[in-house]
């Protein structure tokens, strides 16, 4: 199946480990996202805990701007597949 860009890294805070990601197409608890930069796979993640507004959601539409917790350190910048 191929890879759907759903996003792009607009910070990173690595005290806590949480990605924010302004989304350009829908995101669900339980899907398995790659962040890549420059092309290549910065790393992998099932999205376990999201928050839109410091409030938990199971489900995040295009235009929101999510909170993920990652187990990678993602720099600013890098894009976002499903």
């Amino acid at each position: 199946m191929a890879e759907k860009k759903i996003g792009r890294v607009t910070h990173y805070y690595d005290k806590i480990g949480v990605a924010i990601v302004d989304l350009s197409a829908p995101l669900k608890m339980g899907e398995k996202i790659t962040f890549k930069k420059g092309g290549e796979d910065v790393g992998e993640q099932v999205i376990e805990s999201m928050q839109v507004e410091k409030e938990v959601v199971e489900k995040a539409k295009k235009g929101d701007v999510v909170g993920v917790h990652v187990d990678v350190p993602v720099k600013e910048g890098a894009e976002v597949y499903k």
